[in-house]
């Protein structure tokens, strides 16, 4: 495996895919820690401080936790990319939800050139959800003690927004619209001239940000205690995280290999079909989506409680519930994504179009007579794959609260984020389709890959023919204001610490 990292940078094309995705990666980082204009960033720091020296079992949050994962902290920081990904990755459910229910769009997505104008109604829904939530963003910011994720600012004493008037709204929301589709093109730089999935890398980027704190505040709960049953803890936390990482891996690479036979057919003097090969329908065929399916929906009923019901001694309760990461938000959340599991699947997964294609072809599976019967027989077979996916997914959704109260940590602390849910599987996810596509490279070049016995399962396409690398002279450009950017950082940070 070692080789093989030191091969990717023999490979010039590979190098430059590499060098342009951490570019942008580095860019996107920046512009999290941009203040948006008008917002005093000193009240935002002294607040952050104040975060920093608090208590590691002081919870973040169930839906504050997801923000932070789709944001990257841009809300905290109130920053350019306050909203990070958020409005695409919900356009994007929108439409495929659509895609799938809608006749028209459906049968658009098989034209020519079809899935260029789903992406372009994608983007539409992007800006004009970004308009929705910039505006809410923005008026939340004129009161930041009312909203989980800046609980606390309040104490500081000033306003965090010394003057909110229309001009200043109007130019907020055109920032917080403009940074989310400067992200949304980034994602697609990544796609097409990076390594992986932009989208995804950006996301995962962002769940990333907060190891370095949660490290800390692991280190803090387990080594501030007197009694050698914490530090035990730890070497039992790090154990789990490993067996947790490992079976993620599994349950995600896992697959059901169904034997599909062809028929042999002579065309002119060469002879087609006669081999078997396999259809794979994966055991977590759904992915992350239920569990952020799950969690969209129960981030809906807490901003209605705050509208219609404030002040209400239930409504309180059950919003801190939901939004403090409770027992009601983990059963409903459970619940949910069980249901969504089979939902999506529902959606995605077509057995009769299958079983058509298969009969069109001349294919079979053994066994089973073609037609209705297939489309039967993979229903029954993906239903049963899909109850083994939803129970993983609502194990995974509640490991963190189980680890949490064998450790003595609430739900929403961030050193749990990374035993489970929505943040781990996204990395898992990223990570294995980012070695797929390198390893795809040093194939093609005739070097070894990560494992010399057997590949990554999965898709090998999408850089098998791609010579779509960003040119040279611009990562040169992208790396030279990087250099420039961490200069001056540093410059100020050092006067700032002098003066």
């Amino acid at each position: 495996m070692i080789s093989a990292f030191a091969n990717t940078w023999k490979i010039p094309e590979l190098r430059d895919r590499i060098l342009f995705t951490l570019a942008l990666i580095v860019i996107v980082r920046l512009g999290v820690h941009i203040t948006l204009p008008g917002v005093d960033a000193t009240v935002i720091k002294e607040w952050l401080d104040k975060l920093q020296t608090q208590d590691p079992t002081s919870p973040t949050g169930g839906i504050t936790a997801l923000l932070t994962v789709f944001s990257g902290g841009g809300l905290q920081q109130a920053g350019i990319f306050a909203l990070g990904i958020m409005p695409y990755i919900s356009a994007s459910i929108m439409v495929q939800l659509m895609t799938a229910v809608v006749p028209k769009l459906s049968r658009l997505a098989r034209e020519d050139g079809g899935r260029q104008k789903i992406t372009q109604y994608t983007r539409y829904i992007t800006i004009a959800i970004a308009l929705v939530q910039g505006f809410f963003v923005a008026k939340s910011l004129t009161a930041p003690g009312s909203i989980p994720y800046m609980a606390g600012i309040e104490e500081i004493g000033r306003p965090l927004v010394p003057d909110p008037s229309f001009a200043w709204f109007a130019l907020t929301i055109v920032t917080i619209v403009a940074g989310t589709v400067l992200l949304m093109w980034i994602g697609d730089q990544i796609t097409d001239k990076g390594i992986g999935n932009g989208i995804s890398i950006i996301i995962t980027v962002n769940i990333i940000s907060a190891l370095p704190g949660a490290l800390i505040q692991a280190w803090k709960y387990f080594t501030g205690g007197d009694t050698p049953w914490r530090s035990m803890m730890m070497v039992v936390m790090i154990a789990l995280l490993l067996v947790v990482i490992a079976s993620t891996i599994a349950i995600t690479q896992a697959q059901r290999r169904i034997a599909v036979q062809y028929a042999k057919r002579v065309v002119g003097r060469k002879q087609f079909g006669g081999q078997t090969q396999y259809l794979p329908l994966k055991v977590n065929y759904a992915g992350v989506m239920p569990i952020i399916f799950a969690s969209a929906v129960l981030s809906l009923p807490p901003m209605m409680l705050n509208w219609f019901f404030a002040g209400q001694p239930w409504a309180t309760k059950l919003y801190g519930e939901l939004v403090g990461g409770g027992t009601w938000y983990y059963i409903l959340g459970g619940v949910g994504i069980f249901l969504f599991s089979y939902f999506w699947v529902a959606m995605m997964f077509q057995p009769s179009q299958i079983s058509e294609d298969l009969k069109r072809n001349g294919g079979y599976i053994p066994g089973v007579r073609p037609g209705k019967p297939t489309a039967d027989f993979l229903d029954f077979t993906m239903t049963r794959l899909t109850f083994a996916g939803a129970i993983f997914l609502a194990l995974l959704f509640f490991l963190p609260v189980l680890v949490g109260k064998v450790v003595g940590l609430p739900p929403g602390s961030l050193v749990l984020q990374f035993f489970g849910g929505t943040s781990l599987l996204i990395m898992v996810g990223v990570v294995l389709d980012v070695m797929r596509q390198v390893e795809t490279q040093l194939l093609q070049k005739h070097y070894d890959g990560f494992l010399r016995k057997g590949k990554l399962k999965g898709r090998y396409d999408r850089l098998a023919d791609s010579n779509n690398a960003a040119p040279r002279t611009a990562i040169v450009y992208l790396w030279t204001v990087i250099a420039v950017l961490t200069v001056a950082g540093i410059t100020i940070y050092i006067y700032n610490n002098v003066h």
